[in-house]
């Protein structure tokens, strides 16, 4: 029986924000949200109203759906939020959570290149070329909030959607999560 060589495990540090606080020892995607949490599914699958399209959009690499995934992020969100601070907007603080890639397996997660057009209400829909392996060299790659994503939300008007990662690659992990990996900032 042929083997396959596992991909060698990224470098990095990757972030995610402590909207709600989590229950239990996993950080849960959307979809095991809904039978384990309900209350907090509904909170979060609050934010896809008008585009409830995006959680059954594909993750191709991972053979899942957009609701089937963690997210995290290859920036600091405190970048994104004093951004839209700049803006005039208010933004809550939030606790982040950190997180070293390494402690993921590459085979489970992707990075998913994000774009969005200003005053869209959602990141434009992704193809499969907007989504890369998770390595070393890609996270390195990403890592730094771009200047038209920093000039997006610090130019925000009353009106608009905030999206704060809209432009900011996403990386996603199939499945749930343990907290235990995480370190709380």
């Amino acid at each position: 029986m042929p083997t396959h060589p596992r991909p060698p495990r990224a470098h990095g540090t990757l972030f995610h924000a402590d909207v709600t606080r989590p229950r239990g020892d996993l950080l849960l995607p959307l979809a095991m949200l809904r039978d384990r949490h309900p209350d907090l599914y509904a909170l979060h699958a609050a934010k896809y109203a008008g585009r409830e399209q995006r959680l059954r959009e594909p993750v191709t690499p991972l053979g899942c759906t957009w609701s089937d995934v963690v997210f995290l992020s290859p920036v600091d969100p405190a970048v994104l939020f004093d951004a839209v601070r700049v803006s005039g907007r208010r933004v809550r603080d939030v606790r982040v959570l950190t997180l070293d890639a390494a402690d993921l397996d590459p085979g489970r997660c992707c990075v998913r290149l994000m774009r969005v057009r200003p005053g869209a209400m959602t990141a434009e829909p992704g193809t499969d070329d907007d989504h890369l392996p998770l390595t070393t060299a890609t996270l390195r790659a990403v890592s730094e909030v771009t200047d038209r994503a920093l000039r997006r939300l610090r130019t925000l008007g009353p009106d608009d959607p905030v999206l704060p990662w809209g432009d900011v690659p996403h990386v996603l992990h199939r499945g749930p999560v343990p907290l235990r990996l995480f370190r709380w900032s």
